[in-house]
C-alpha cells in the first residue's frame, strides 16, 4: 500500500495533534503526566500542575484520566465554538479538556454500543459539581435531537438548580458544596440523542438541617425562600422576610449571607426549573410548606413544669406546623413530648425529658427533610424518564453515567459522615485501580505486547476492615446498635478494640504505642486509609447509625394531609415488626449496587483538585495540593500506567508527524505502515528496550525517547519548511506563468473572431430590419402578409407598450391611448378588462362594514331614485345600524320579544290614529321576523314580515309611510300610518328585512290605507312651502310638504 502524508481532518477542520505543545513543555509543562521523566517524584508531579495552572491550563491527562484544577474564575473555554472544536476528535489530538473526555465517552458509546460512566471525585470546592454541569451542557448542546424529546434536554439541565437548592450548602471549604453523592444516568437512543435520565442519591448530610459549624450555612433552599419568596407566600407560610438569624436552625453557623451567592436570583432560577421539570403549582406549594415547617420545628421551644414534665411553650409554631403539615396540633404536641413503647402488643406512653424532647424535635426535622429530598429525586426521575415505550428497547438505547461523589475528607473532627465518605472513596479507589489495570492489560493483549505484572497497593484489606461480615467496623457498629443493654459510643469503641486489635490498619488510644498515642484521643480510632491516616471520634456514631424516629412521631406524620408527606411516611412502617436497616448498612448496600453499576460500564475519570482554601484565582497552595494528590491516588495511578510504556500512538499518526526525520519516509511512504514506522525508528536510533511495535500502534517506554524525537522534529522543522516553501513557490510561479500565457493567446484569438462575427451580423440584421420596415410602411393598409407583418407587429407592440405606460389609475380615470385602426376592437376589449380589474381591486379592498353600507345604498337607490323628493339629501348620509340604543328601549319590551327576536334596527316614529289622525310618539323596532310598534313598555302592534302586504310613501319630502296588512287578520287593527325623520333609511332596512324591495309603492298624489271594519282612509300629499299635517274637511289626512328637487 501507499501511505500519503496529509493533515488530520475532522468535519472539514484541521486539528492540531496533542504533541504540538511538547516543545513548550519547559514553560507550560507536559499535557500528560505519563510523559514526566521523573514520574515517581511527587514534587515533579506538583510542579507540572503548578506550571499549567499558572498559564490557565487547568486540565492535564494521566493517560485517559483527566486531572482538573479549580481556577476560581471564569475561563473562555466552554463556549459552543469550543464544544464544536472537540466534537468528534480523537482524545489526544488537541489539548486536554473536559469536553474531550465527554466526547470520547460519547463516541465509545456510539461505536462500541457499550454503556459508559464518568467518575468525578475530589474534595469539597474542587469543582466536581461544575464539572458535571459542563459535561451535561456538552451533551445537551452537541448531541443530535429527536422531535418528541426536545424537552428532555431542558429538564436534564434544570435538574441541577433544584438539586443544588435542596442538597447543597455553604461550608468552610466551598460556598456551593454538594452535601450528598449523586449518580446520574443519561439515556441515549440508537441515533445518539438524549432521551431520558435517572438520578441516584447517596448519604444526604441530614445533620446539617439541625446543626452547622461556625462559618457554614444550612441548605440553600431555606435562605432562597426567605430572600426570594414574595410577601404573600411568606405570610401564608408563617415566615418573615427578615434576617435568617431569627430561625434557630439557621443561626448555628452565624453566616446568613454569602458574597458569592445571590439567594434571590437563585430562588428565581430554582422556581423556574421546577416548572420546567414538570412540578405543578400544587406540588410546589406542598414542597414549600414542608421547607417552612422545618424552620418552624427549629423554633419550637420546650419548658418543664414543677413536676419535671416537658411541654411546648411556642403555640404559634405549633399552629403553623399543624397548618403546613396538615396534622392535628394536639397529636404533634403529644408526640414531641412523649414517646410510645410497644412490647408484646401493649403500648406504654412515657414523658420525655427536656433534652429528649429537643432530640425528638431535631430527629423529626431531619427525617422530614431527608425523606422529602428522596421524594424530590424520585419526582425528578419521573420527569426525566423516557416514556415512548413502543419506541424504546434495551437494544436501541445506551447510557452514560455521571458520578459526582464526595472526595476523601480529613477534618480536625471526623465523625460518622466522614467515616462513610472515606469508606466510599476506598471502594472507588479499589475499583479505579482494578479497572485501570484491566484496561491497560486489554490494550496490551489487543496489540500483542507482553503484559508485565504491576506491583501496587491493594486497598482491599481496608475495604474488608470496614465492610466484612461479622468482623468489619460496620458489622460491629450494627451489632452494638441492636444489642440490649446500655450500649454507647464508648462500648462500641471497646468492642472495636477487642475485635480488631491486631489489625495493621486500625489503631486506638489504648492500642497505640507511646508516640502514636499522643495523636489519638481516648474517644477516637484511627484508620490507615490508602490516602493517609484519619482519626474518627466515636461520639454520635450509634445515634447517627440508628437514625431512628419515635413511633408516635411516625404515627402523626403518617396521618399528614400533605400529599408529599403521605408519600414519605408510609403506614406500613407502623405495622412492620422488622427493625429498619441502619444508616451504615443502607449506605454499604447502596454502595455495593453502585459498584455493580460502575463495573457494568466503561469508566472514565475526572480528578478535581482545589488549589487553595481561600477560593482565590492564581494562588497555588503546594501543601494543600500535595495532600489532594495523595488521597486521590494520582501518583499510584501514574505509577500503574507508567509500569509499562509511557507513550503509544497509532502508526498512521506517528508516521504522519515524524516522517520528515527520515529520508526514506519523506515526503511519502510507500508500503505498509508498520514497515514505515520501523524504518523511521531505526533511522532515529531507537534502542530495542526503548520501544515495541504492536499490531496497530507503536509503544515507547521512556518519555525522554519521545522528547528526543520531538526536539529533532523541531530542529528539522525549519529546514523542511524552507525546502517546502522554495519548491512550492517555484512550482507555483512557473505554473502561473504558463497558465497566464496560454490564457492570453486563447483569449486574444477568440476575442478577435467574436468581434468580427458580431460586427458582420449586426450589419446584416440592420439592413434586413430597415428593408422590412420600409416595405411594411408602404403596404400598411394591405392585408397582413409576409411583406408587412414586421411593420404591423411593430405598430401593435408600440400600442401595447403605450397602453402599459398609460394605464388608468382608478375607476374614474377615463383616459386611454388612441389605438391604430387595426387594433380598435382589441383596444376596446383591453379597456373593458382594465376597468373590470380596477373595479375588482376596489371591491376586494373594501371593508365589510362599508360593503354593507353600499349594498343598502344601492337598494335605496333602486327604490327611491327619481321617485322620492328627499332621496338626494339622504345619499351623502350614512345609514346607521340603529337609531335607538338598548338603553332607550324598555327592558320589558326586550323581554317580551325574547332572545330569538333580537332587535336589529330601532327608530323613533310618530304614529297617526286611524280615527282623528292624532299624532302619537312611538318606537318602531325591526327584528329578524317582524316589525314591532312600541309605546314605552307596551307592544302596541306586531306585524310579521310574512303578513306585510306592502309599503306606501308619498313623493314629496315628508317622512310619511304606510305599512299595509291584511284586513282579514283579526290580530291587526288596520294599516299603520307612520312618520319618521329617517324615512329613506327606515324603509330601506324594512324592505331588506321583509324581502319587499319590489313592493314599495311611491304615490304622486295620495295613498289609500285600510281602517278597521272594512273602511278606507286617504292621505293626500300637497306641495307647499313648509311641512304641515292636518285633517281635511273631506276626512282625509292632508300632508303639505315643500319640494326640494325637481325630478326628471
Amino acid at each position: 500500500m501507499r501511505y500519503h502524508g496529509r493533515e488530520v481532518e475532522v468535519e472539514g477542520k484541521i486539528r492540531l495533534v496533542m504533541e504540538s505543545a511538547l516543545s513548550a513543555r519547559d514553560r507550560v509543562g507536559v499535557q500528560d503526566f505519563l510523559l514526566l521523566e521523573n514520574y515517581t517524584s511527587e514534587a515533579a508531579f506538583i510542579e507540572n500542575l503548578r506550571r499549567r495552572y499558572r498559564e490557565n491550563l487547568i486540565y492535564t491527562y494521566i493517560g485517559s484520566v483527566l486531572v482538573s484544577v479549580n481556577p476560581y474564575k471564569e475561563l473562555e473555554i466552554y463556549s459552543k465554538q469550543n464544544m464544536e472544536r472537540y466534537r468528534g476528535v480523537n482524545f489526544y489530538e488537541i489539548s486536554p479538556h473536559i469536553f474531550a473526555l465527554a466526547d470520547n465517552s460519547y463516541r465509545a458509546l456510539r461505536t462500541e454500543r457499550r454503556d459508559q460512566c464518568i467518575l468525578i471525585s475530589g474534595e469539597s470546592g474542587a469543582g466536581k459539581t461544575e464539572a458535571s454541569k459542563k459535561i451535561l451542557q456538552y451533551y445537551t448542546t452537541t448531541c443530535p435531537t429527536r422531535q418528541n424529546t426536545s424537552s428532555i434536554r431542558e429538564r436534564l439541565l434544570h435538574s441541577n438548580p433544584v438539586l443544588e437548592a435542596f442538597g447543597n450548602a455553604k461550608t468552610l471549604r466551598n460556598d456551593n458544596s454538594s452535601r450528598f453523592g449523586k449518580y446520574m444516568d443519561i439515556q441515549f437512543d440508537y441515533k445518539g440523542a438524549p432521551i431520558g435520565g435517572h438520578i441516584l442519591n447517596y448519604l444526604l448530610e441530614k445533620s446539617r438541617v439541625v446543626h452547622q459549624n461556625h462559618g457554614e450555612r444550612n441548605f440553600h433552599i431555606f435562605y432562597q425562600l426567605l430572600e426570594g419568596g414574595d410577601e404573600q407566600l411568606l405570610k401564608r407560610l408563617g415566615l418573615e422576610k427578615t434576617n435568617p438569624q431569627h430561625y434557630h436552625y439557621l443561626v448555628k453557623g452565624n453566616c446568613p449571607r454569602v458574597s458569592t451567592r445571590n439567594d434571590r436570583n437563585c430562588w428565581r432560577i430554582m422556581t423556574n426549573a421546577l416548572s420546567v421539570i414538570g412540578f405543578t403549582e400544587e406540588e410546589v406549594e406542598e414542597l414549600l410548606d414542608i421547607v417552612a415547617s422545618v424552620l418552624h420545628l427549629g423554633n419550637m421551644q420546650f419548658g418543664e413544669n414543677e413536676y419535671g414534665e416537658t411541654h411546648l411553650t411556642t403555640d404559634t409554631q405549633l399552629r403553623y406546623l399543624s397548618q403546613l403539615l396538615k396534622v392535628e396540633g394536639s397529636d404533634l404536641s403529644e408526640a414531641l413530648t412523649h414517646k410510645k413503647i410497644v412490647a408484646k402488643e401493649e403500648e406504654m406512653i412515657s414523658p420525655l425529658s427536656l433534652e429528649q424532647a429537643l432530640s425528638a424535635r431535631d430527629a423529626l426535622s431531619k427525617a422530614i427533610y431527608g425523606r422529602t429530598f428522596t421524594w424530590l429525586v424520585e419526582k425528578i426521575n419521573k420527569s426525566l424518564a423516557f416514556k415512548d415505550e413502543p419506541y424504546f428497547s434495551s437494544k436501541s438505547s445506551s447510557v452514560i453515567g455521571l458520578l459526582d461523589i464526595y472526595g476523601f475528607e480529613v477534618f480536625q473532627h471526623n465523625s460518622f459522615e466522614q467515616f462513610c465518605i472515606n469508606y466510599c472513596n476506598e471502594k472507588l479507589q479499589q475499583l479505579f485501580i482494578e479497572l485501570t489495570l484491566k484496561s491497560e492489560q486489554e490494550e496490551y493483549d489487543a496489540e500483542g505486547i507482553a503484559w508485565e505484572t504491576v506491583e501496587y497497593f491493594n486497598n482491599k484489606i481496608i475495604c474488608d476492615l470496614v465492610e466484612e461480615k461479622h468482623k468489619g467496623i460496620i458489622a460491629i457498629l450494627d451489632e452494638e446498635c441492636l444489642r440490649p443493654g446500655d450500649a454507647s459510643d464508648i462500648t462500641f469503641l471497646e468492642k472495636l478494640e477487642d475485635t480488631l486489635g491486631g489489625h495493621a490498619h486500625f489503631v486506638t488510644h489504648k492500642l497505640a504505642n507511646g508516640k502514636t498515642r499522643k495523636a489519638v484521643g481516648r474517644e477516637e480510632f484511627r484508620l490507615l486509609h490508602y490516602a493517609g491516616e484519619v482519626n474518627y471520634n466515636v461520639n454520635g456514631f450509634l445515634d447517627k447509625n440508628n437514625d431512628l424516629l419515635y413511633r408516635n412521631l411516625k404515627e402523626v406524620m403518617c396521618k399528614s394531609g400533605n400529599p408529599i408527606m403521605s408519600q414519605c411516611f408510609h403506614r406500613e412502617e407502623l405495622t412492620d415488626q422488622k427493625r429498619p436497616e441502619t444508616a451504615a448498612t443502607q449506605f454499604k448496600l447502596s454502595l455495593a449496587k453502585l459498584m455493580e453499576i460502575l463495573m457494568s460500564k466503561e469508566p472514565s475519570y475526572i480528578r478535581c483538585i482545589k488549589p487553595n482554601d481561600a477560593k482565590q484565582s492564581g494562588r497555588f497552595d503546594e501543601v494543600l495540593v500535595r495532600h489532594q494528590v495523595k488521597y486521590l491516588g494520582l501518583m499510584e495511578n501514574l505509577r500503574v500506567r507508567r509500569a509499562g510504556f509511557a507513550y503509544r500512538r497509532h502508526y498512521e499518526a506517528f508516521l504522519q508527524r515524524y516522517k520528515c526525520l527520515c529520508p526514506e519516509t519523506w515526503p511519502n511512504w510507500e508500503g505498509k505502515l508498520v514497515d514505515g514506522v520501523s524504518t523511521l525508528v531505526k533511522h532515529l536510533g531507537y534502542k530495542p528496550e526503548e520501544y515495541q511495535l504492536g499490531r496497530s500502534k507503536i509503544f515507547i517506554r521512556f518519555p525522554k525517547t519521545l522528547f528526543f524525537t520531538e526536539d529533532a522534529r523541531e530542529a528539522q522543522k525549519q529546514t523542511v519548511v524552507i525546502t517546502l516553501q522554495k519548491s512550492w513557490r517555484g512550482y507555483r510561479e512557473r505554473a502561473k506563468y504558463q497558465r497566464i500565457r496560454h490564457a492570453v493567446i486563447v483569449i486574444q484569438s477568440w476575442w478577435r473572431g467574436v468581434k468580427g462575427r458580431r460586427k458582420a451580423k449586426r450589419r446584416r440584421e440592420a439592413a434586413d430590419t430597415i428593408r422590412n420596415f420600409i416595405k411594411g410602411f408602404i403596404l400598411r393598409h394591405e392585408p397582413r402578409g409576409p411583406d408587412n407583418e414586421y411593420f404591423l407587429d411593430h405598430v401593435r407592440f408600440s400600442f401595447i407598450m403605450s397602453v402599459k405606460r398609460n394605464l388608468p389609475k382608478n375607476v374614474l380615470d377615463k383616459t386611454w391611448p388612441r389605438p391604430p385602426p387595426a387594433l380598435t376592437e382589441a383596444s376596446a376589449h383591453l379597456h373593458r378588462l382594465c376597468i373590470r380589474n380596477l373595479v375588482n381591486d376596489y371591491c376586494r379592498r373594501i371593508q365589510p362594514e362599508w360593503k354593507n353600507q353600499l349594498e343598502q345604498k344601492v337598494i335605496a337607490s333602486q327604490i327611491f331614485k327619481g321617485r322620492k323628493d328627499c332621496y338626494p339629501q339622504s345619499v351623502p348620509r350614512l345609514f346607521v345600524a340603529t337609531r335607538l340604543e338598548n338603553e332607550e328601549i324598555n327592558l320589558k319590551v326586550l323581554q317580551t320579544l325574547g332572545s330569538d327576536n333580537k332587535v336589529k334596527y330601532g327608530v323613533a316614529v310618530t304614529k297617526y290614529d286611524r280615527h282623528g289622525y292624532r299624532a302619537r310618539a312611538r318606537q318602531l323596532l325591526l327584528t329578524g321576523s317582524a316589525a314591532v310598534l312600541v309605546q314605552e313598555a307596551k307592544v302596541k302592534q306586531r306585524i310579521e314580515y310574512s303578513a306585510l302586504l306592502g309599503i306606501s310613501l308619498g313623493c314629496l319630502s315628508d317622512g310619511f309611510f304606510v305599512l299595509h296588512v291584511p284586513t282579514t287578520d283579526s290580530k291587526q287593527k288596520g294599516d299603520l300610518v307612520l312618520q319618521c325623520d329617517h324615512v329613506i333609511e327606515t324603509v330601506t332596512k324594512l324592505a331588506i328585512m321583509a324581502d319587499m324591495i319590489n313592493s314599495v309603492n311611491i304615490s304622486q298624489d295620495s295613498i289609500k290605507f285600510a281602517v278597521a271594519r272594512g273602511k278606507e282612509g286617504v292621505i293626500d300629499f300637497i306641495c307647499g312651502a313648509e311641512l304641515r299635517v292636518v285633517k281635511a274637511k273631506n276626512g282625509h289626512l292632508s300632508v303639505t310638504a315643500p319640494r326640494l328637487n325637481t325630478r326628471a
